[in-house]
């Protein structure tokens, strides 16, 4: 319903195959075919992710004041926490994509319709996967992997319906 907020439970990331580095609007992250996306499986967080420009300065001699200006823009690196499933298509997809140099397409996809009929709201972007760590733990722990994703395009948001 229009203005509930919207928990995270629910939200789903999926791993495309690898792009060409021009890949980077809806049409062409949405003629991915479906069957080449792979949903990974237990998912724990998501971290955060989206642009932060960097600051440029510059200290003003005459009036002593050091002046800002937005620079280059960097879509972060998404932090990708996942309980250990030796088996899951996605996580398997993941460790491929961490052994290699290549971009990948990826899909987020988040449970926000706005009504029983509509879409689900999605982000897509393209990123690098720069490492897939485990996290053993202690006694009682659950087994991690954490998988950093380092975001190399803008993101790209379809709003729900």
């Amino acid at each position: 319903m229009a203005g509930d907020i919207t928990t995270a439970t629910g939200s789903k990331i999926f791993i495309g195959p690898a792009v060409l580095p021009t890949v980077d609007t809806q049409t062409e992250y949405e003629a991915i075919p479906d069957g080449s996306w792979v949903e990974v499986g237990m998912v724990e967080s998501l971290g955060e992710f989206g642009d932060q420009s960097s600051t440029v300065n510059f200290a003003s001699l005459n009036d002593g004041r050091q002046r800002k200006a937005k620079g280059i823009r960097d879509a972060g690196d998404l932090a990708l926490t996942v309980a250990r499933v030796a088996t899951d298509a996605g996580q398997k997809a993941l460790i491929a994509a961490e052994a290699t140099n290549n971009k990948f397409a990826f899909k987020v996809v988040y449970p926000d319709r706005l009504t029983p009929t509509g879409t689900d709201g999605i982000d897509y972007f393209r990123a690098l996967v720069m490492s897939k760590r485990s996290n053993v733990g202690s006694a009682d722990n659950v087994i991690r992997r954490a998988f950093t994703l380092g975001i190399d395009s803008a993101i790209v948001s379809v709003d729900p319906t």
